[in-house]
């Protein structure tokens, strides 16, 4: 019986009635050991049981917390024979993880996480199911990762997942999950407690009343402690506040342990020091040090530990501390040994190492090549994070200075490909520094001394430390440049990057320099991407800078630098600006370096997609991010979704796609937030923020420059620049020309001005300072967008300064300048633009005392706000329209935010009625796609597809898949 829960009880009970109903829902229990987490998971069961619904139970284990997904295969095992019921690339991914396929796991560790939660919707389908996860501060790190990726993907599957883990501030991170603190039991409970346990001997009021005190409501306490009080002499250590509780609690049970006999205390030593219960393996390896499974049997007397079904556990994690801490150093030694040697198949392979490594006491290549291999074999099956601990361990084990830096540096390159960059900088910086002058060895030293570099440059990038970051990577570059140029020329390639980000020109033009010098064979890979690189160096700081070059993925993926053949030779990568020794314009450089690099090497594609945008070539950064994002999916690389579907939602918004747009930023912040990356979040909560800027959402608007400020900190996310825009946007439609010039201005003159809002932000700023009276305010960002513009050459761009001159000049010349800038939007069609050109022009003819002419201007931009949904432009455009004399039928009130745009007796816009993932799934379902299908690609369960399908339908007024069709078709 639970004493004093009923609260948590109750809040436990309605998640498992929510799963029957098919609603998901998940729970982390925080608490200290004893407080009672175990118990109302057990009483949980008992209740899910009771209702038929399928239940779940695994734990962590902190002696396998080093092993991949050994965390998730306990509480998946018995439902592994429906993982054929998966997508494929999902059933590959869990087939691969758990061993059950030799291929390696390859791809993204969170395709793991979305084949474990279509695995659950599965189950599912049964009635509900319940998944428990108990300890789980010892789930190892890829498990963890893949169960809270399904559980914040959950949503109508039925499913529950509660955890149970330690109150401690690194004890199982768990962002965005529902959590519930347990404390301790209040006095009467308490005493209920103490009251419901025998004690052997007397217990006089005086220990009694000491075991409440003590206690603080633990039930742990409460039952544990009553004899060990009642049996401590006066002195002993656990005097009150001696220790803190869970040592009081550990003195407790080891005073229990050291009463039993010494062989039954050496198979709890064995049993304790295994941990994972495997009852056979504890028994030879006790075997091997003399003691059996009547030893045990003493000790399940005892009530110590409990064996069933071919496993044995302690009653308590703290009970198997006691046990293990209790033991003196060399037995703890010979118990490992012996663990090593039971570990005899070779699927335990894994499990001998660590046991080896922990029963060495100095340096030991054998032990260190064991764990080197453990560590390969994680990285093969998507577990980075245990790779780094295994290479980690084995470079304390191995026996030269020249091994312990070769696996330091694969530990560090492993953590920084698990995103743990703090723990990767730690590692890299362990690296010894071993100069060896034998001329066999100098190649391979210098190769490793390049992956150092990178893997710290990586880091420190990461960190916000760029300037360190830089010359990390060019110390990196010199070293790699007389034995590898290509790798070499992809250190120089990210030091430029770097250097963009700094808006350091001369830092940009020092960098671009060295990689003149670079010697690449002509069909490399990267060779087609060298000639971008001095884009940026022409961009980065200074009047004119063009763009952002978009999310740029990992910029530590160290690619594959390949061999540079005889065929190498010196690149000239020239000055962007200078067509003859580039062989064209920008635009032609960026189209060229598009063709001949392809699209299968990511972090090269993205940089051309980036460039696309810096040269105004939207439509084809639009081609490059679809391509990118399609391919991201297939390949099941979760970790760059993100960075494709936030890019491609850019490229959309560019292509005043705005409703696209946003169902595509959403799903990247959903994703961004669920696989930890921060930069995503700030970088596409910016664009969202300037679409919900040109809805005029203000609350939405406030909401995620709030999340951006917040994913920010120490980033070098474009994100705070973008909602810097969006604010300045919002203040010029809604009449605040100054706050939107103050703002403007100062992006213009910070270190992002480089960045792509600072760049398509003139033409705002230029009107802002008009409507100001403050045209000499106005000069600079006009000749920043003139500067541009004759350096892209495109129509639309030459649109916008014809707009900005149009504004600054005498009313007998503004008209040939509106005018030109209409035909430049007709070649170009970008209708936000030519709305607001339309807009602006409208206003000039108003002014001018040409009514009519005004009427037909502003008429056709207040059609295309409205169907842009941009209802503060909108506004301002039937304003000016009733100035203009228009008659009441042309000027119809602004809607509320979010409902259906009017259109003046066309059909009603059904799509906007949906949200962004409803969006996405009519969408895919219009073009005849399963719910699996759609499932797979947008990271759903299948389950979960149905329900929103079947909360789009009645918006849409359809009531099968056949008829999305033409609604879909309608919108484009």
């Amino acid at each position: 019986m639970l004493y004093g829960r009923a609260s948590e009880q109750e809040r436990l009970a309605s998640l498992v009635e929510d799963a029957r109903a098919g609603r998901s829902g998940v729970l982390v229990l925080r608490g200290e050991p004893g407080i009672g987490k175990t118990a109302l998971l057990d009483d949980l069961a008992d209740r899910a049981r009771a209702a038929g619904v399928r239940v779940l139970r695994g734990a962590g284990i902190e002696a396998e917390a080093a092993l991949p997904y050994a965390g998730l295969h306990l509480l998946l095992h018995p439902v592994l024979d429906r993982i054929g019921a998966l997508a494929p690339p999902q059933a590959g991914a869990l087939s691969a993880a758990f061993g059950l396929s030799s291929a390696p796991a390859g791809g993204d560790r969170f395709l793991v996480g979305l084949g474990v939660l279509s695995l659950l919707s599965e189950v599912a389908e049964d009635g509900g199911a319940v998944c428990l996860v108990d300890d789980a501060q010892w789930l190892d790190r890829a498990s963890a990762d893949a169960l809270t990726f399904a559980a914040r993907r959950l949503d109508a599957d039925g499913v529950a997942v509660v955890f149970a883990a330690r109150d401690t501030a690194d004890a199982f991170p768990s962002t965005g999950l529902a959590q519930l603190r347990l404390a301790g039991l209040a006095p009467d409970a308490a005493t209920a407690v103490l009251d419901s346990r025998p004690v052997k001997g007397p217990l006089t009021a005086q220990v009694r009343a000491r075991v409440l005190a003590e206690a603080h409501g633990n039930p742990l306490a409460l039952a544990e402690l009553p004899a060990a009080l009642a049996a401590a002499p006066t002195g002993e250590a656990i005097r009150p506040g001696a220790l803190p509780l869970t040592e009081r609690l550990r003195v407790a049970f080891d005073g229990q342990v050291r009463r039993l006999p010494p062989r039954t205390q050496l198979a709890l030593l064995v049993a304790a020091a295994e941990d994972a219960g495997h009852l056979d393996v504890v028994l030879r390896a006790a075997g091997e040090l003399g003691a059996g499974l009547a030893d045990l049997a003493d000790a399940e007397s005892a009530g110590l530990v409990v064996a069933d079904g071919g496993t044995i556990r302690f009653r308590h994690q703290l009970v198997r501390s006691a046990v293990y801490e209790g033991a003196p150093l060399g037995l703890r030694l010979k118990a490992h040994r012996a663990l090593a040697a039971a570990f005899d198949d070779p699927s335990d392979r894994d499990r001998r190492a660590w046991h080896l490594a922990l029963a060495s006491t100095g340096p030991d290549e054998g032990v260190a090549a064991e764990l080197e291999a453990s560590a390969t074999r994680a990285a093969e099956r998507g577990g980075d994070a245990a790779a780094a601990t295994a290479y980690e361990r084995a470079a304390r084990s191995s026996t030269t200075t020249r091994s312990r830096a070769r696996r330091l540096l694969l530990a560090a390159e492993s953590a920084a490909r698990a995103g743990d960059f703090t723990r990767a900088l730690a590692l890299a910086d362990r690296v010894p520094n071993t100069p060896d002058d034998q001329r066999e060895l100098r190649q391979g030293r210098s190769t490793e001394r390049a992956r150092l570099a990178l893997a710290r440059a990586t880091a420190h990038f990461w960190a916000g430390a760029f300037p360190t970051a830089h010359r990390l990577l060019l110390d990196g570059a010199t070293a790699a440049a007389p034995h590898d140029q290509p790798q070499a020329a992809w250190l120089l390639m990210q030091a430029m990057y770097v250097a963009w980000f700094t808006g350091d020109r001369e830092l940009s033009r020092a960098t671009a320099d060295r990689l003149r010098g670079v010697r690449l064979p002509d069909d490399h890979p990267h060779r087609a991407i060298l000639p971008l690189m001095t884009l940026l160096a022409r961009l980065a700081g200074g009047a004119g800078d063009p763009g952002d070059p978009g999310d740029p993925g990992d910029p530590g993926d160290p690619g594959d630098p390949g061999d540079p053949g005889d065929n190498a030779k010196p690149t000239d990568t020239g000055d962007a600006a200078d067509t003859d020794r580039d062989g064209g314009p920008p635009p032609t450089i960026v189209a060229e370096a598009l063709g001949r690099a392809g699209s299968r090497d990511l972090l090269p594609t993205v940089m051309i997609g980036g460039a696309a945008w810096i040269t105004a070539q939207d439509d084809l950064a639009y081609d490059v991010f679809a391509s990118f994002a399609d391919q991201v999916r297939a390949d099941g690389r979760i970790g760059w979704l993100a960075g494709a579907l936030g890019s491609l939602g850019e490229a959309e918004l560019f292509l005043d796609r705005h409703r696209n747009a946003a169902a595509q930023l959403d799903e990247a912040m959903r994703i961004g937030a669920d696989t930890g990356q921060a930069h995503a979040v700030s970088h596409f909560g910016g664009v969202r923020a300037y679409l919900a800027a040109l809805r005029g959402d203000e609350p939405h608007l406030r909401e995620l420059v709030d999340t951006v400020r917040a994913a920010a900190a120490g980033d070098s996310s474009p994100g705070p620049t973008w909602t810097q825009w969006a604010m300045a946007t919002h203040d010029l439609a809604t009449g605040r020309p100054e706050a939107c010039l103050a703002r403007l201005e100062t992006v213009a003159r910070g270190p992002a001005r480089h960045q792509v809002p600072a760049t398509r932000c003139a033409p705002d700023q230029v009107e802002a300072a008009i409507r100001l009276g403050a045209p000499d305010r106005a000069a600079e960002p006009l000749a920043r967008l003139t500067e541009w513009a004759s350096w892209v050459r495109q129509p639309w761009v030459d649109a916008l300064v014809r707009r900005c001159r149009a504004l600054l000049a005498p009313d007998d010349e503004a008209e040939a300048d509106f005018a030109a800038a209409l035909e430049l939007h007709e070649v170009s069609a970008k209708p936000w633009d030519a709305a607001r050109t339309r807009l602006l022009y409208g206003e000039w003819l108003r002014r001018v005392h040409r009514p009519t002419a005004a009427r037909t201007q502003l008429a056709a931009a207040l059609t295309a706000f409205e169907h842009l949904a941009a209802d503060p432009w909108a506004d301002r455009a039937r304003a000016e329209l009733r100035a203009a004399g228009a008659p009441a039928t042309l000027t119809r009130p602004s809607r509320p935010t979010g409902a259906s745009r009017p259109t003046g007796g066309q059909a009603p816009d059904l799509l906007a009625t949906l949200t962004p993932q409803e969006l996405q799934i009519v969408r895919l379902a219009a073009e005849g796609r399963s719910n699996r299908d759609i499932a797979a690609q947008l990271f759903l369960s299948p389950r979960t597809v149905g329900y929103h399908l079947y909360k789009a339908y009645p918006k849409l007024g359809v009531t099968s898949r056949a008829q999305l069709a033409a609604i879909v078709l309608a919108d484009r």
